[in-house]
């Protein structure tokens, strides 16, 4: 299907320059670009696999109704239960029938992600920072990348798309420092096992993770600017490793840490042929932190609403992508009420208590979107 002549002589380099390679960004452009819209991503990283900020775990709705579902066998390891464990290490085992999580080796996973934009005939620009972007008639002039319809910051939780063009940024935040134990095993390794202590992870949680090379264990906690502290990850390893089926001394490998929206959506999430998208905007759960499959679905409706009304005067993207994001509401409530209302003796209290295992299995196994 061709572009037709007008809009091929309006004299852009590209349609869409998108700020970013990882899910969100992946997604704005093949879907963009299955459409046949010229599309370049700026990627500042050489390797898209190196200094990664995602724990890469996939939910089962992003591994079976997305693009991630092409995704090698070799790459992803099948996760069907979660352990949580109370302040004391007492557990509780959770389960949804035919619900899973996909441990992922995400280097390699965003490497395939480049690999496949590249396939699907998209300008990957690799060791190309955004810099700064000027508004032009009907468009932008992206500095590294040339003149383009639309400008897509998909560029993460400190955006730079996002502060160039004047749209909302994320205010609230986690800090999340990650090991790698390459060639690990856990005890339980069908399982992800998620701690919660108000000592170690005020604000969220800690977690242990099998992935196809190893293990990865993970603390976060809630960020505050004005008294900022980071993670005590050995501490807290120290005191569940045991617990969590970690064999001891082991040596970490690669470490992966930043900030983690948490307030859901950004106020101004598009406006002026500038759109955002992924944790740019905030789309990640206010919850669980989750955010791969939300940030692939609005990456993609983002790169599709911008095809359509290229191609076919569709409505405006920048409405399209307001009204695709997801609101969060029931999990911004229980943000809320976690920030200000966490103490440990209730978890170790109510842990195998209808309620809160009711609660648990509505967080990590359905209505992942409300």
């Amino acid at each position: 299907m061709q572009v037709n002549s007008a809009k091929e002589g309006s004299g852009f380099d590209f349609d869409v320059v998108i700020v970013g390679a990882s899910f969100a960004g992946t997604a704005c452009a093949i879907a963009a670009a299955q459409r046949g819209l010229r599309v370049c991503v700026l990627e500042r990283k050489r390797d898209p696999g190196d200094k990664l900020r995602t724990t890469g775990i996939i939910v089962k709705e992003a591994a079976e109704h997305t693009l991630l579902h092409r995704l090698p066998a070799h790459m992803t390891r099948r996760i069907e239960a979660v352990h949580l464990y109370a302040p004391s290490l007492k557990q509780v085992a959770l389960a949804a029938p035919g619900y899973y999580f996909l441990g992922t080796d995400t280097p390699a996973v965003m490497r395939w992600l480049a690999e496949t934009m590249r396939a699907h005939g998209v300008d990957l620009r690799l060791g190309c920072a955004f810099t700064d972007a000027e508004r032009i008639a009907h468009g932008w002039q992206v500095h590294g990348a040339g003149t383009a319809r639309y400008l897509v910051g998909a560029d993460g939780a400190r955006s730079r798309v996002a502060r160039r063009c004047g749209l909302g940024e994320v205010r609230q935040f986690l800090y999340g420092i990650e090991y790698e134990f390459p060639g690990s095993r856990l005890a339980m390794p069908d399982a992800l096992h998620c701690f919660i202590s108000k000592r170690y992870a005020p604000g969220y949680i800690g977690w242990l993770a099998q992935n196809p090379t190893g293990v990865q264990a993970g603390l976060a906690l809630r960020h505050d600017p004005a008294n900022a502290r980071v993670p005590d990850i050995d501490g807290f390893l120290l005191r569940v490793g045991m617990a969590g089926g970690l064999p001891r001394h082991l040596s970490p490998g690669p470490t992966r840490a930043g900030l983690i929206p948490c307030s859901g959506p950004v106020s101004v999430l598009a406006r002026d042929r500038a759109i955002l998208t992924g944790d740019a905007a905030g789309i990640v759960s206010p919850v669980t932190a989750g955010g791969i499959h939300a940030a692939w679905d609005h990456g993609w409706t983002v790169g599709r609403a911008i095809a359509s009304h290229v191609r076919d005067n569709g409505p405006p993207p920048e409405l399209v992508a307001i009204d695709a994001a997801p609101r969060f509401r029931t999990k911004k409530a229980l943000r809320w009420a976690y920030d200000r209302l966490q103490f440990d003796w209730p978890f170790d209290l109510l842990l195998h208590s209808p309620p809160l295992r009711w609660a648990a299995e509505k967080v990590y196994f359905h209505k992942r979107r409300c």
